[in-house]
């Protein structure tokens, strides 16, 4: 069998074709055409009051630190066991990453954990969806209601999954998804910003054009536009919009694919998980799970670092995740903990993602199966 990467970009439709007819539109630097065809279709499908298109995940999370007026000194509350952005994004407006430990079941951040880590400083929540798993967002609701709290969900993997009645993303004020193209739906770099909350919208939108009041000149409400707030330019070209368009159009499709082959690795891998070779994922009846990560959870680092390179003999790329935030150099420079974190540095240690790509083969999961059980049968 030919190599397998860990992921691998893609086209489904009329991607190309989008983009040309994007350059003969004769507009291609953002805010056109596809634009607003992207913004409504997420606006229909996670049923969200506002979306706007971002240049990037980071860059709607940059957004949503504006939004929530984050300064110098405010405390900003989530996990460790994140992205880098989720916490960049705050510490660039002067915020404090405040970092709370995860669960050991759905490795999201420990609802449990934090009203114990709010002070009289702390300005915000942020959740994060780790592999389009839901967290318990009810808990995180009423905490962030009782201490008028600004609700963000990092949403980057979790584009189409639900709590069960909600689009992730869409329940608290603010949520960003990613289009990055290590993601289901795929744009190169890319993401959206996801407003429900309905007193930040117009605020959002003057922050997404640089700063200035351009809608309301564009909708005829004043005579010129001028610079009335910070901004920036967090808007995508319209060939990043025209491509994620094509991708949108058959985003359920690919979902489902996805969950098809997540379903595909835990069916072939819990005999061996029943034998306590490793972990599995955390499954939930009654959630839309996105098939966005397939991880197994190892004993151990070094038996995670003899897989790795075993797999990779084999043509198999598998990677692990996150060095945990509060551990980097910058981390502890910018940020500090809440009480022990050590589910977060165990599961960091031991968790290996398997390849998950949209053009992936069941033919391919299994090859990837077999050469697990073949490991881990010869060390016993």
């Amino acid at each position: 069998m030919s190599k397998i990467p860990f992921g691998k970009p893609f086209i489904v439709g009329k991607e190309l074709f989008y983009i040309a007819q994007a350059v003969i539109n004769g507009s291609i630097s953002g805010d056109g055409l596809f634009t607003r065809r992207c913004q409504e279709w997420l606006e229909t499908e996670l049923h969200c009051k506002k979306v706007l298109l971002t240049q990037s995940c980071t860059a709607a999370l940059e957004m949503t630190a504006i939004l929530a007026n984050i300064g110098p000194g405010d405390e900003v509350i989530m996990p460790s066991f994140t992205f880098v952005s989720t916490a960049n994004a705050f510490v660039l407006r002067g915020g404090v990453p405040v970092f709370v430990d995860i669960r050991q079941d759905t490795l999201n951040i420990d609802e449990r954990l934090v009203e114990s880590a709010i002070t009289e400083r702390t300005k915000a929540i942020v959740v994060v969806h780790y592999a389009g798993q839901p967290c318990e967002m009810s808990v995180f609701e009423s905490i962030c209601r009782k201490y008028n709290l600004f609700l963000v969900e990092d949403a980057a993997q979790a584009i189409l999954a639900s709590d069960g009645s909600r689009a992730l993303g869409t329940i608290g004020d603010m949520g960003c998804v990613s289009f990055h193209e290590t993601k289901n739906i795929i744009s190169g770099e890319g993401g959206a910003l996801l407003i429900n909350n309905p007193e930040l919208i117009e605020r959002a939108e003057i922050i997404w054009h640089k700063g200035t009041n351009r809608k309301a000149f564009y909708q005829g409400q004043v005579d010129k536009y001028t610079w009335v707030d910070i901004g920036s330019s967090f808007l995508p070209s319209e060939l990043t919009a025209a491509f994620l368009f094509a991708q949108l159009e058959q985003a359920k499709r690919i979902n489902s694919n996805r969950r098809s082959l997540f379903e595909k690795y835990l069916n072939i891998l819990q005999p061996l998980a029943n034998e306590g070779f490793f972990s599995l994922p955390y499954t939930r009846e009654g959630l839309l799970s996105n098939g966005h990560v397939f991880y197994i959870i190892c004993k151990n680092d070094i038996e995670r670092q003899n897989l790795i390179s075993y797999l990779a003999e084999q043509g198999i790329n598998a990677v692990f995740h996150y060095v945990p935030l509060h551990n980097s150099p910058a981390g502890m420079r910018f940020g500090r903990t809440a009480g022990e974190l050590n589910v977060t540095e165990d599961i960091s240690r031991r968790l290996l993602r398997l390849p998950m790509f949209s053009e992936m083969s069941h033919v391919q999961v299994r090859y990837i199966c077999q050469h697990l059980a073949l490991f881990y049968h010869a060390k016993n």
